[in-house]
Parts: structure tokens; sequence; C-alpha cells
């Protein structure tokens, strides 16, 4: 049997279209994946079409995985050559490291090297960009509490985004801020040039400035791959999607796969109009729309698609499901945001516990996940798994490569590669503590700016000028003499170093550590400090090597080396046996870590902590010598070693594994599960505040609900809280519920563990009457164990209803109380009379109700404070933003 006999018409219609411009539009679990892969094979197998010349593009490493596995197991092995399916990212990467240098152009300086990047670059990450970022500010005496860093790369990222450079970012400048940062973005560029070093938003526009200004290796492309595939259309940027159109070429054999109603991501610069208006870029496209979900039940569907059917910009799908009923949109509305997360867990908990009777739908492994709009929120739900017992995964959690001690050995490397990387060098120049100190580095930094050099070539002037006093020019040349040896390692010429150094009478030993150097080191990695749950998964490291032919050759050799042994993590009173072996050939990247390891005495120091800390960490190096010995297995070099660590991303630390997971909504893009927990569906959290004022942004929060709600297989359960309290208050504030849950059609709603009501989901959660205090107090106790939970609601309710509110006491520097006390020392004292204009206006209004103000026009009201004379209300206005106003002066009608 064909495997063409396992897809649907419109599956099958989109594999077997192969030739001119196609766009899949894909539905939430239509199976776009599997479509992918089995057009691929069908390309191979059928259309007798050369794998290498096929090239497939989406934007994690865990899904470029997925995608070669599955065509492997379609193909079999009929073919060798494997196409090439990558990460945009990785693939622009490789791009560079073969024709980067075609970028340069000559120095005006006769004998000087020409200007621009070499294939030898680096790659920064965030805290790298932060760094780079932080010192420009402080060597132009600019305050970093005014004008954050993160601020700073955050407009940097979006010109980057949209393709503008310093001076037309200047030119569009509205206020001083901006003008700033594009001066800022300027001498941000010339560091970056300097450290041979590219930021993320860099390898995407910098593959496309080549393709763009060099023609043959724009035509050596265009003749290598004849058939694109490009996943996630609807989240390409700008530079992806020129980038996309330097690779189609003339043939114009591109498919794209995407979902317009799942384009979640323009805050990093996400284009939504890239496929809404595919057509118009390629008249003769064929658009193949996939509507059979394979994933949810009918009611999750059909809630979903009501949700998302109120956006206009959309082309708009017709989803079903053979899976027709299943249960019913569960609603819980929590007093607040602790019993909302103690919820969830108990829920979850009572799932697991039903899964191991076998009582689960489908006979689907048991999997839960709990899905918020703010990684903040995550810290409720955490306790209350630990509460329950509950093993849990968080997504989005401090990174491997993250760790304080794997910057620090990815830092040395980085410079071995790279010398002139500046800020790798700063992190490692004294660590482990070696004897440089900040007068040693402020000297460096100096001759840099001096001379125009790198940090590196200044480190090697300030040691041929003799800059420093004699014990800092030693340390720096025990520094510059392991950067030497490390290179020559990688190099193949170490024992000829060694020679070298024997003739001159140079002692080779390993650098000296400091005694203060624990307490430094424990110091640098305070914040590396984290649950041993979310440990390293080196399969992680699949899918990162790409065949280019002939045309690439930068495939390391294998050779096993250097034998510097990592010293085991020895107990108290044990003793440390660890030898060196050295032998004539080129190192791999394990080989130079362990290398690094013993010449640094990174490990020794940790073992002189003897800390459980200290012994984490040591595990973290020893797991980082075994990803790059994994890498040494496929073959890789330094360079694609590194490459692979720095396009690391959150998506990628999902673990199918774990049967809980707590992530963002972003993060739970392309995933699925039996049971989902969407929470905090409330005014000002889902949507988020900063969307309100722009209908765009609020279609894509839209977006992310339809998302969130698309990932549930089987049962689907909103949750939101009354009151929550928020930053900068000292009690719960009251919630408005999501204008997404009145989007839900009523009759599919389930309301779970609070009072009935009939009145559809507009009526959901609107308590009025109650202050937070009370409301918070009297729910101090509420339990969602209860049999009858609404009992508790009511009793609470009627009880607050019979209570009287008392006259608020006069403050004591009050008129009335100056005028008593004067009275009561023989003073005459009389008041002025002062005409007060009687309020006008209606009152009573309530959250949601449209209302006119005469200066801010109309708007909708978005919280009330209290009740009577001292009510106050917080109105959203399109043209203004949120004003809080006391209700009897405000003078606002019904719109």
């Amino acid at each position: 049997m064909s495997f063409l006999d396992q897809l649907n018409p419109q599956q099958r219609e989109a594999v077997e279209t192969t030739q001119g411009p196609v766009l899949i539009l894909a539905g939430a679990g239509s199976g776009k994946t599997r479509v992918i892969t089995y057009r691929i094979a069908y390309l191979i197998e059928h259309k007798g079409v050369m794998p290498e010349s096929i090239l497939a593009m989406t934007f994690t490493n865990k899904a470029a995985a997925e995608m070669g596995e599955r065509v492997e197991k379609l193909v079999g092995g009929s073919s060798i050559a494997k196409p090439v399916i990558s990460t945009f990212h990785s693939f622009c990467v490789r791009v560079l490291r073969r024709d980067i240098e075609v970028l340069q152009i000559p120095s005006a300086t006769p004998g000087q090297p020409p200007i621009g990047h070499t294939k030898k670059f680096v790659i920064y990450d965030e805290s790298d960009m932060q760094s780079v970022v932080k010192s420009i500010m402080k060597r132009l005496g600019l305050d970093d509490k005014q004008l954050t860093p993160r601020t700073v790369l955050s407009r940097i990222s979006w010109a980057k985004n949209h393709m503008l450079d310093p001076q037309e970012l200047y030119l569009q400048s509205a206020d001083p801020k901006t003008e700033k940062i594009a001066h800022l973005f300027e001498e941000y560029r010339k560091e970056l040039r300097k450290a041979n070093a590219l930021d993320f938003d860099d390898l995407l526009l910098e593959a496309t400035r080549l393709l763009k200004t060099a023609a043959p290796v724009r035509e050596y492309y265009n003749r290598r791959f004849q058939y694109l595939l490009i996943d996630e259309y609807q989240d390409t940027n700008r530079p992806q999607y020129e980038l996309m159109r330097m690779l189609a070429g003339s043939r114009h054999n591109v498919c794209a796969v995407g979902d317009e109603d799942q384009s979640i991501y323009s805050w990093r610069g996400a284009d939504i109009r890239n496929i809404l208006e595919f057509e118009k870029d390629f008249p003769e496209a064929k658009i193949i729309r996939l509507e059979q979900n394979y994933r949810s039940t009918h009611n999750i569907l059909q809630a979903a698609s009501s949700v998302v059917a109120n956006n206009l910009r959309r082309k708009g799908k017709n989803l079903w499901t053979s899976r027709q009923g299943g249960t019913k949109i569960g609603y819980y509305e929590a007093p607040d945001g602790e019993n909302e997360a103690l919820f969830a867990a108990d829920h979850i908990a009572k799932y697991l516990r039903a899964a191991g009777h076998g009582e689960t739908t489908r006979g689907e492994t048991p999997r839960a996940a709990v899905l918020y709009r703010t990684n903040s929120q995550s810290r409720l739900f955490e306790e209350a798994m630990r509460r329950y017992s509950l093993k849990y995964k968080v997504v989005g959690g401090f990174s491997f490569y993250e760790r304080s001690e794997i910057k620090d050995m990815i830092s040395y490397l980085k410079v071995i590669q790279n010398p002139d990387d500046s800020i790798s060098l700063l992190r490692v120049i004294n660590t482990p503590p070696r004897g440089i100190g900040k007068s040693t580095i402020d000297t460096i930094e100096h001759v840099a700016l001096e001379t125009g050099l790198s940090l590196w070539g200044a480190l090697v002037e300030a040691i041929r000028r003799q800059l420093l006093p004699q014990r800092a020019l030693s340390a720096l040349k025990s520094f510059q003499q392991l950067i030497a040896d490390a290179q020559g390692l990688l190099s193949g010429t170490f024992v000829e170093q060694l020679e070298a150094s024997a003739e001159a009478g140079v002692a080779w030993a390993p650098s000296p550590a400091l005694p203060e150097a624990p307490q430094m080191l424990q110091a640098a990695a305070d914040d590396s400090l984290v649950d041993d749950a979310a440990a390293f998964d080196p399969s992680e490291f699949e899918n990162t090597a790409f065949d280019f032919g002939g045309a690439y050759t930068g495939a390391a050799e294998a050779n096993h080396l250097v034998r510097v042994s990592v010293p085991p993590a020895v107990e108290p009173g044990q003793q440390d046996a660890g030898t060196t072996d050295i032998v004539t050939a080129n190192s791999s990247t394990a080989e130079l870590l362990k290398f690094l390891i013993d010449r640094t005495g990174y490990i020794k120091i940790l073992e002189a902590e003897d800390t459980p800390e200290a012994f984490s960490r040591i595990e973290n190096l020893r797991e980082l010598v075994n990803a790059a010995a994994d890498s040494r297995d496929r073959g890789e070099t330094l360079e694609q070693f590194l490459d692979h660590a720095a396009l690391i991303a959150d998506a990628d630390d999902y673990d199918e594994r774990s049967q809980i997971t707590l992530m963002s909504l972003h993060a739970a893009k392309g995933l699925e599960f039996p049971l989902v927990f969407l929470s905090g569906l409330e005014e000002g959290l889902f949507p988020h505040s900063r969307t309100m004022l722009q209908p765009d942004d609020v279609e894509e929060e839209r977006r992310l609900c339809y998302v969130g709600m698309t990932r549930a297989m089987d049962q689907l359960i909103l949750t939101r809280a009354v009151y929550r309290r928020r930053y900068g208050t000292d009690l719960p504030e009251a919630s408005v519920p999501s204008r997404f849950l009145e989007e839900v059609p009523a009759p599919l709603i389930e309301e779970l563990g609070t009072r009935k009501t009939h009145g559809g989901t507009a009526a959901l959660g609107r308590s009025a009457g109650r202050s937070p205090a009370t409301a918070y107090t009297e729910s101090a106790h509420y339990s969602y164990e209860d049999e009858d939970q609404s009992a508790a609601w009511k009793r609470g309710a009627s009880q607050s209803s019979r209570q009287k509110p008392t006259a608020p006491a006069k403050p004591y520097n009050s008129i009335e109380n100056i005028s008593e006390f004067l009275a009561s020392r023989g003073k005459k004292f009389s008041l002025a009379k002062i005409p007060v204009a009687e309020p006008t206006g209606k009152r009573g209004f309530r959250p949601g109700q449209k209302v006119r103000h005469p200066k801010y026009g109309e708007g909708t009201v978005y919280q009330r404070e209290g009740e009577g004379e001292e009510a106050k209300i917080t109105v959203q206005f399109p043209r203004f933003g949120l004003k809080k106003l006391v209700e009897k002066y405000a003078q606002l009608e019904r719109a």
C-alpha cells in the first residue's frame, strides 16, 4: 500500500501539487507536519527529485528533528543523500560560515585586513548582547536606569526585524529617546563587528544581504535547492520573507504551510501580512485548506472556532472533526489566584489517579498542561503542584546553557575559536580567579579604546609594552598561554608548542587558582542553582549537521586525541588522581573541554566547596563534555557545536514524557495534551493590558486564546480568579472576566465548583457589591474539595449583604476637626460657605459597560472599587488609555 493512501483528500492534494507556489492553510491539529514530510517523501520516491535539492525550514530544533525522523522512516535507505531540514537560524549560520567573507570590503589602509566578519564569527546570546549595550552606555555616560539595556535591545531588534539601519531609525525617530537608541544601535553594530560577532537577528539579516548582493552565491543556492518548504509561514518576519524570496529563484517551487489564526509572534517581528498576502507575491499560487482536525473533540473545536471567528484579519476555515461530542468545556471561577492553582492541582491529581486505573479516554498516556499568559503566573501553580506532591516540568525556565558554569566553559571555547570576542573574554579572563583584577581589566579596556583594537589585541599590546605591574603581567601571560595551548590542541600543534617551550626553559603547569576561588565561583553561580529535574538531554543535539555537498568543507575528522581526564566528583576523604595524556592529532571539542577543565582547575575548586550545589555543578560540566562527545561522534567541528549551543530555544526544552507541564501560551504552540487548563482569563491579564489600545493587538490575543484552546485533545478547562493580587497592592483587586469567555457559546460550558448560573458566560464571575478586602477575608478558608462549594459563596454573600456600612471617621486634620479643636480653646473659627457644584452624571456603572466622558469620549468600564460616595471606577478610553475617576464627579453618561 502506498503511503499516500494514509492521507485524506485535501492532504493528498497538498502532497501531490509539487510545481509552482502552493499555500497550505493548515488548521490546528490538521496534520501539517505529516503533509510536509509526505510531500518530501513524494518528491523523492515518486518524482525522482534528488534529496539534497530539497530545503525545508521551520522554527525549532525539535520540529526539524521530528521532520527528519519521519522522512527517514518514509524514504528508508533508498538514498545516502538527505534533504536539508533546518531551522531558519541554523540554515543562515551554515550559509554564512561558507560565504560571509564575500561581504567584506577592502580596508582603506594598505596592509590592513578587509573590513567585515570572517567565517570564524561567534554568535552572541541575550546576556552577551546586554553586556555589549551596558559597556557602550557606560562609555557614553548614559544612565541605564532611565534607559535600560533590555529596552535598547528590544528597539534594536524591532529595527532589524523591519530591516532598518541606525540611520533610518534615527530619521524615523519622533522623540529624544529613539534618537539616543539609534545612536546606541550604531555603536552596537561597531562593537559586534570589532568582536567578529553576530546576534540572532544578524544571522537572518546578513544571510539575506549576502543572497541579495552576491549574485554567484544566490545562483548557487537557486541551483542547489529546487524545492522549498516553509513551515509556520504565519510566523515569518520581514528578513525571513526576503530570504524565502531569494531562495525561491525563478522556479517559484515554494510550498508555504501555515495558519493565520495561529499568528502569535508579532512582538518579535512576525508579520501576518506574509500569509494573508501570499497570492499578491505569487499570483499563480494554489490555495489548499486542511480543515479536518485529528486532535480535539467537537466541543473543544467548536468553542475555539467561535472565539477566533470574532477576528477580522483572517482567510477563514471550517474546521471539523470525526470525534463528535466529548466533555463540555469546564469553567472554574476561583475566589483568588491561589485557589485557582490549587483547583488545577487537585483536578490533575484526580485525573492521574483515574489514568492509573485505566479510566482515560482512548488509552492515551496521561498528560496535562497548565497554560498561562505570563511566566510570572507559574509561581502559584508550582507551589500548588508541590503541595500535592506532583512532579511537573516548567518550560521556559533556566536553560542548561544559561547556567553559570556552562556559560564559563562555552565562553572559553568562543575565545579559543575567536580571540576577538571581547564579551566572552571578559567573562573568563579571571574565571576561575587567577589574579587579574578590575584595575588590570580597566587598563586593557583603555588600551583597546585608545588603539581601536579588540580586548585580546589590547591584552597582547599591554604585555608587549609592559604597561602593568609584574604580578598582573604574569597572570595575563598565564592566561594568554592557556588560550594559545588550547588553540594548539585544536589545530594539532600542541606538542610542537610544548617542545618549543621546553627548549626555551618554560615550565608547563595548570593555571594557579587563588585561595578565594571557591567563594568567587560560588558568587558567580548564585543565578544558576536550579532544580536538577530540568536535566540536560543530549538528544537535543540531533539534526544540527547539514550536508551542503562539495560546497561546504567544514566537517572535521573525529580523531581521538588529547586524553585529559575530567576528575570525578570525589567524596570527602577520597584521593583525586587525574592524568593528562597528549597525543599528536587535532583535538575534538570534548577533549578540548577536558583540557580546559583540567588546566583551569575548575572542578577542583568546586570539589573544595564540598556542597551539594557544587557537586551538581560538576555534574553539569560532565554533561557538557558528554554533549560535546556526542557532537564529535557526529563529526561536528567546534564551530558547529557552538552554533548549536547558541541556537537552543525554550520550545526545545519541552519533554513529552512529562505528565504535568507548566508553560506559557506562546511556548505551547505546536504541542497537544489530553487535559489542558487555560488560566487567568481576566481583562488586563488575558487579553493583556498592553494590547487593549490597538484592535490588531487584541486580535493577536484572541489568536493566542485559540492556540491555547486547540492544544486540548479530550478536556479543556478555563479558569479565572475573582480577585487577584497585583504588584504594588496590599489587597487583591477585583478582576473583570475576559471577553474571550463571553465569546464561548454558553451551551458548551459546564461550570465546575462554583455557583450554578444559567445566564451564559456573559454572566460568569460578575460579583457586584463586595469590596476586595471583604471578599478576600470571607474566602480565606474556601475549600475547592467541598461537595457543595456554592453554599460557602452564598453564605458569604448573604453575610456581606447584611453588614451595614459605617460612616468613615473624619481625618484628624480635616476642617471640621480643626474648628472643633479651636472652639475647645475658646478661639472663634467659622467655616467659609463655598458654593460647591452639585455632581452631575449617572452612577452605578459596572465593569464591561460602555460610557461617555465629556473630555475623553467613549470608553469601557474596566474596574470598579468601592460603593456609594467613595466609589472609583477605572475606564479604558481608546484614545487616552486607562483613567481612574471618582464616580460622582466623573460626569459619565451611558454610551
